[in-house]
């Protein structure tokens, strides 16, 4: 049989962190830090500067995964981005991002679109492929630039969001890694968060900013993510008490408490990088998981559960040994 580990993770922020000081300072916000703080969680977030894309940040973050991991650009027989805020309509971030690595070797590359969700889907996704046989080493990253669909006069949405990109180098294994994933959708949810937009005739047409019900997607998330972990902990036979590190979407401090609560995880076991990094959309997991990792907090041999919930909406979670 074949498994697949993760054998490498890297990550990357544009810019310095804007302090919610300079946010407000910056829009003319209707707001305060205390505020924003106290409602949320978020200090501060890294904004992408013009002309800086998704598939860039996408390139500095797989380069140190692929560092951490011992492995060259060309090693890489699969990449999948998940993105909602990809550089073009098309070709896709993942086909750019290969380019830019250098890769040639004709591997399979595309985007997933499932927004705050997007890296456990593909991380799912890129697990199946491995266990099937038909590839060995796949380029999985969430990367966002978040910025260019806020309505900086929205100081409801505005102040949640921020830039990034997180990547992982996952690998066939002769041992488990991933041990359990589960992923699902139900789009009758898709109004209460939503960029109501589209080009067309070579004009955005609609709304092309992120417009969210924040009450309803707290309440949406915090079940469907205690839900999902219970689904993914019952299929790899475990329990709550045997995870190591609760790796939770990045959305907001009190989604990340409740649901660390709903499980009975204690909170020092839940990854938290909200108040650095606001949310960065499917960038927010391999993000915390990097830094995590960097920092010296997740060891090998630890069991991990990554989850989340996004527009659409969409959930899933992931249980492995790291």
């Amino acid at each position: 049989m074949i498994h697949t580990r993760i054998s490498g993770t890297g990550s990357y922020l544009p810019g310095e962190p804007v302090s919610n000081a300079a946010l407000i300072a910056a829009h003319g916000l209707d707001s305060s830090g205390e505020w924003i703080v106290e409602r949320t969680g978020i200090r501060s977030r890294h904004l992408a500067a013009e002309g800086i894309a998704c598939s860039d940040l996408a390139l500095e973050a797989s380069r140190r995964a692929l560092d951490a991991a011992g492995r060259k650009p060309a090693d890489v027989d699969l990449i999948i981005v998940a993105t909602s805020t990809p550089d073009f309509v098309f070709p896709s971030a993942a086909a750019l991002l290969q380019h830019k690595l250098g890769i040639t070797n004709g591997a399979p590359a595309f985007d997933v679109q499932a927004v705050c969700s997007g890296f456990v889907y593909a991380l799912t996704i890129a697990e199946k492929f491995i266990a099937s046989g038909s590839h060995k080493c796949a380029l999985v990253v969430g990367a966002e630039v978040f910025s260019r669909i806020l309505d900086w006069k929205d100081r409801g949405t505005c102040v949640l969001f921020g830039d990034g990109a997180g990547a992982v180098v996952l690998e066939a294994s002769d041992t488990p890694g991933l041990l359990a994933s589960a992923f699902h959708a139900d789009g009758s949810h898709h109004g209460i968060l939503s960029v109501p937009g589209q080009i067309c005739g070579g004009v955005a047409t609609g709304d092309p900013f992120l417009r969210m019900d924040g009450q309803a997607v707290f309440k949406f998330a915090v079940k469907v993510l205690a839900d999902v972990a219970n689904e993914v902990l019952a299929a790899a036979g475990m329990t709550a008490a045997q995870v190591d590190w609760l790796i939770p979407h990045q959305a907001n401090v009190r989604i990340l408490q409740a649901t660390a609560k709903k499980l009975h995880i204690p909170p020092e076991k839940c990854i938290v990088t909200v108040d650095r990094h606001g949310n960065t959309s499917a960038a927010s997991i391999p993000l915390a998981l990097d830094d995590a990792v960097r920092g010296g907090k997740i060891q090998r041999g630890q069991h991990l559960l990554l989850e989340g919930v996004g527009g659409g909406f969409t959930w899933g979670a992931t249980l492995l040994r790291f």
